[in-house]
């Protein structure tokens, strides 16, 4: 089965930077449903739409085609008295822009009674190299097609 619009695609990949530097690696083989529902980066549905099972790319991807620029408007820091207890670098919560919406910031660093935080995604601001294999490829379920990903191994579990 070739890949296109309600077709779910599990693959492997690896991210690099240009320099190939490993940054991120499927540990299992990942699932998402094709075709426009947001559940990976245009440019990689591009790249992958109308190929099959075996079929394998390595993609560069500038910061605006991957993870977007940086927004230095999303790093925050605030007093440590104002988290819960147990906030710990590496976790997350979430919090509100200077627009008011939602959004979720990562503990970067604690230094004395100020949190850092940074609601920019990990690879914001990067160039990235993405190594992808499809491992197979089916038709979604209406189910998933409603719900717009993926349910099942590999997909979200409700």
């Amino acid at each position: 089965m070739r890949i296109a619009k309600d077709t779910v695609v599990t693959l492997t990949y690896k991210v690099a930077d240009l320099n190939g530097r490993l940054l991120e690696q499927s540990k299992e083989p990942l699932a998402y449903l094709h075709g426009g529902y947001d559940n990976t980066l245009p440019k990689i549905e591009a790249a992958l739409d109308g190929k099959e099972p075996g079929y394998q790319v390595t993609l560069e991807l500038q910061p605006e085609d991957a993870f977007g620029m940086r927004d230095e408007a999303l790093v925050r820091t605030m007093p440590k008295k104002e988290f819960p207890p147990g906030v710990k670098v590496g976790g997350q919560l979430e919090g509100m822009t200077d627009s008011g919406q939602p959004h979720v910031f990562h503990v970067m660093k604690i230094k004395g009674d100020t949190v850092h935080l940074d609601g920019n995604h990990p690879l914001a601001g990067k160039a990235l190299r993405f190594l992808l294999k499809v491992m197979s490829v089916r038709a979604a379920t209406s189910e998933e097609i409603e719900h717009r990903h993926v349910h099942g191994e590999h997909g979200h579990h409700h």
